[in-house]
């Protein structure tokens, strides 16, 4: 299955009052790195809204967190599709700094078409499928330009 890594710097806002990363961030990140990985594999969500009315939205998420992140770190999320259904896609999400993992967790998301005020999951078409599915040995990596700001 298709894999990405995407990394991203820990900013003041994203900690608590004692200086740790404040954990519904982890969830933040794991949609960043969820909408990065669809771009990375030629499914850009913004698109598949405006030209097919497909939303991916977010059915169930978990995390499991294990060691603490605080601000300035430089985080590097790592997505892979886990499950495609003939609906749904389940990304797993592992987050490390360094080679130290801090947390890992899935996103389970629904391929639903968008039409007016009306929304219903509908099969994810085979070349969408394909895409999700291919085992590949390239892993996409993408570096944020802001980690040398």
């Amino acid at each position: 299955m298709r894999r990405n890594r995407f990394q991203i710097r820990v900013n003041f806002g994203d900690t608590d009052k004692a200086g740790i990363v404040y954990y519904p961030n982890y969830f933040k990140w794991f949609d960043i790195a969820g909408h990065q990985f669809f771009r990375s594999i030629g499914l850009p969500p913004a698109e598949l809204g405006e030209k097919h009315g497909i939303i991916l939205p977010l059915l169930d998420v978990r995390c499991t967190f294990e060691k603490p992140l605080y601000y300035d770190d430089i985080i590097t999320i790592a997505t892979e599709v886990t499950e495609v259904n003939r609906r749904t896609v389940k990304l797993n999400h592992e987050v490390f700094r360094g080679e130290a993992r801090t947390g890992h967790g899935y996103e389970l998301r629904g391929w639903v078409k968008q039409e007016g005020d009306r929304i219903f999951a509908v099969p994810i078409p085979d070349e969408a499928r394909a895409l999700l599915e291919e085992d590949t040995a390239v892993e996409t990596v993408q570096i944020n330009p802001w980690l040398n700001a």
